[in-house]
């Protein structure tokens, strides 16, 4: 087990908790992903387990230590943390602000050494960006610009990597090397990676955990176990078949909607 959540609560407000008893483990070289409706808590969680947010109750280990709420305590816990990519109004080029992932190594008035550059160059050249590694950030494309996000949380050298809905914005070809990228970085780094979603099927495809969240309840464990028709008509209010699909020498999972919850109500 690399990272622990233990009891987890939290809320914006004395009156509003919206993450209740949150429990999860992740393990060496393990993929988890976060699935629920909008507003459930899924990005309120990654800040709370990257120590962004404090828990009201409860705590994250990493290795079997406590990662604290302050900055310094943060920047000491080996996690790349990749938030969703908006537009980025800076004038940085790509290898810029692949470099500001070093911050923590490099120190705040030293330089980036020949071996901070060399790990910035490694992390550029891994995710498949070095074509645009002079080029201003300002200027990317969506697919891009998240490349960028997840060379930087590489070149600070993550033991966990934490991704808040890396696919979306993206086409469809992008969502889909977004998802290969990270199995290779798990396989050949050896991290484990968490990762919230909106795509139940990517899930299945990826992960080897899964968090299913809602409004008052939660289901976590292995993700062919939590992503069934039953729980997705739970949490997502959604009527669906999972179809097995055989692809080379493995069967893979396709979502046919049928109808949503709401309308067969209403109609």
């Amino acid at each position: 087990m690399i990272l622990e959540v233990k009891s987890g609560y939290f809320g914006y407000t004395k009156d509003n908790t919206i993450l209740r008893d949150i429990s999860f483990t992740l393990g060496e070289k393990e993929i988890m992903t976060i699935l629920g409706q909008n507003g459930v808590g899924k990005t309120t969680i990654l800040k709370c387990v990257t120590g962004i947010l404090k828990w009201q109750q409860g705590q994250t280990l990493i290795d079997g230590k406590v990662i604290g709420s302050s900055r310094t305590a943060r920047e000491q816990i080996p996690i790349g943390y990749v938030p969703q990519a908006h537009s980025f109004s800076f004038p940085y080029t790509v290898k810029e602000v692949v470099t500001m992932g070093r911050a923590r190594h490099i120190g705040l008035f030293s330089v980036p050494s020949k071996n901070d550059r060399k790990i910035v160059d490694q992390a550029i050249d891994e995710v498949g960006i070095g074509y645009i590694r002079d080029k201003l950030c300002s200027q990317l494309s969506g697919g891009q610009l998240q490349l960028v996000f997840i060379a930087r949380a590489l070149a600070g050298e993550p033991k966990v990597l934490i991704l808040d809905e890396p696919e979306s914005h993206l086409d469809f070809r992008n969502q889909f090397m977004i998802l290969k990228l990270i199995k290779k970085l798990v396989r050949e780094r050896g991290i484990s990676c968490i990762i919230n979603t909106h795509y139940p099927e990517h899930a299945l495809r990826l992960a080897d955990t899964t968090l299913l969240l809602g409004r008052d309840s939660y289901l976590f464990g292995k993700t062919g176990e939590i992503i069934i028709e039953e729980n997705v008509r739970e949490y997502f209010g959604i009527d669906v078949r999972i179809l097995a699909v055989p692809y080379r020498n493995e069967e893979l999972k396709a979502f046919v909607v049928l109808d949503s919850m709401d309308s067969r109500q209403n109609g």
